[in-house]
């Protein structure tokens, strides 16, 4: 299991970027507009600069729904390996039977 303080910071970081996503994609767009003048664009840098540096979704971390761990990630699942070999094991995952030869 995850310490606690990880989760919760990932928490806070998805709440940040749902927070500011339209706001970034707002200034993102004016900052990549080649028709706009280079003063108008180098603001728009210049607010995107300031806003908080964790509402970025490029620092969110896919971490597993049950334990918290970071690694070994199945996204279609949203859960780690080891947590689906234990479910799978106990039967919980329709079709999922833990392999042995």
């Amino acid at each position: 299991m995850a310490k606690k303080a990880m989760i919760e910071r990932e928490k806070k970081r998805e709440a940040l970027v749902k927070k500011y996503a339209a706001k970034r994609a707002e200034l993102k767009e004016i900052a990549n507009d080649d028709t706009k003048p280079m003063e108008e664009r180098f603001k728009a840098r210049l607010k995107l600069a300031k806003l908080p540096r964790n509402s970025s979704a490029t620092r969110l971390h896919n971490r597993c729904q049950l334990t918290g761990r970071p690694h070994a990630y199945y996204r279609k699942l949203k859960i780690s390996r080891i947590a689906l070999r234990d479910l799978g094991s106990a039967g919980q995952i329709p079709g999922m039977v833990k392999s042995s030869w």
